[in-house]
């Protein structure tokens, strides 16, 4: 006898019970999405925060107190990195033969290159170092290469509030 007509009620349940909980385990995994290894719904509010936010921030600090640095001071703070062996085409300090050039443009040129950058060099004005200060560090380099720059007047004092 063959079975082809009928069939059994194991069959009949198994074919509705399989598609039954695919749909149930796709449910489940559509409205309760499992995490990839970051974590709970924060460590996710977090990872998202951090790469939507702004790629540059701006953070006030307060002015250094104390006397303004030296010219040489703040050479070999921060152009001495540079500047002291010649490094990505600076001109060494001393070096009158890098230095005519630059120095033939003038104090406010040099000055100008030094806040705002140029080519290899990052701007320095609104860093460590006030623009004064940054003032003495370009005469005292110029000066090293053989101008003949006058040191920066000091800013006024602010006045008490």
């Amino acid at each position: 006898m063959s079975t082809s007509g009928s069939s059994s009620p194991l069959k009949i349940a198994a074919a509705f019970a399989v598609p039954v909980l695919v749909i149930l385990a796709l449910g489940k995994t559509l409205i309760h999405p499992t995490t990839n290894g970051a974590g709970t719904a924060s460590a996710e509010a977090l990872a998202v925060a951090e790469r939507i936010q702004p790629v540059g921030l701006i953070t006030l600090k307060k002015a250094a107190a104390g006397p303004a640095r030296t010219g040489e001071q703040v050479f070999a703070a921060q152009c001495a990195a540079c500047h002291k062996e010649g490094a990505l085409g600076a001109p060494k300090l001393g070096d009158a033969g890098a230095w005519g050039p630059r120095v033939k443009n003038g104090f406010e040129a040099l000055l100008n290159s030094a806040l705002k950058g140029k080519g290899n060099m990052a701007a320095q004005g609104g860093g460590e170092f006030s623009d004064y200060e940054v003032a003495r560090a370009v005469v005292y380099m110029a000066n090293q290469g053989g101008a003949k720059f006058a040191e920066p007047a000091a800013p006024a004092a602010a006045p008490a509030q």
